[in-house]
């Protein structure tokens, strides 16, 4: 399909279409030379990489360290109960052996000496 004759740009309108292209070029660069401002070069990327796998290790080892801290905490406390529970169960029968104990064998005595009269 071909144009006519008539239908071609002038110079001017040439002129003023590559100054249109110029000034968006212009923009686009200003824009792409703004994002680059703020790109930072792989070396600089692979050590900040590395700086965050350091800090990552170091709390996962503090994080280890804790971690086995609460179990040990945990096991001090278990064996503290058991031996609460021991203690409980030796002041039970303390108390037994120290005061119902002579009780009842007092209510016996009474018992017999009352059944050795009776006879």
């Amino acid at each position: 399909m071909s144009m006519p004759p008539s239908a071609e740009p002038t110079l001017w309108e040439l002129h003023r279409a590559v100054s249109q292209l110029r000034e968006d070029l212009r923009g686009d660069l200003a824009r792409l030379a703004a994002r680059l401002d703020h790109v930072v070069t792989e070396d600089v990327y692979r050590a900040d990489q590395r700086g965050v796998e350091q800090r990552i290790t170091h709390l996962e080892s503090g994080l280890g360290a804790l971690r086995t801290e609460v179990d040990q905490s945990l096991e001090r406390t278990e064996q503290q109960r058991r031996e609460d529970q021991a203690q409980a169960m030796a002041t039970r029968r303390l108390v037994f052996s120290s005061f119902v104990s002579p009780v009842l064998l007092m209510a016996l005595q009474l018992w017999l000496a009352s059944r050795g009269t009776a006879s």
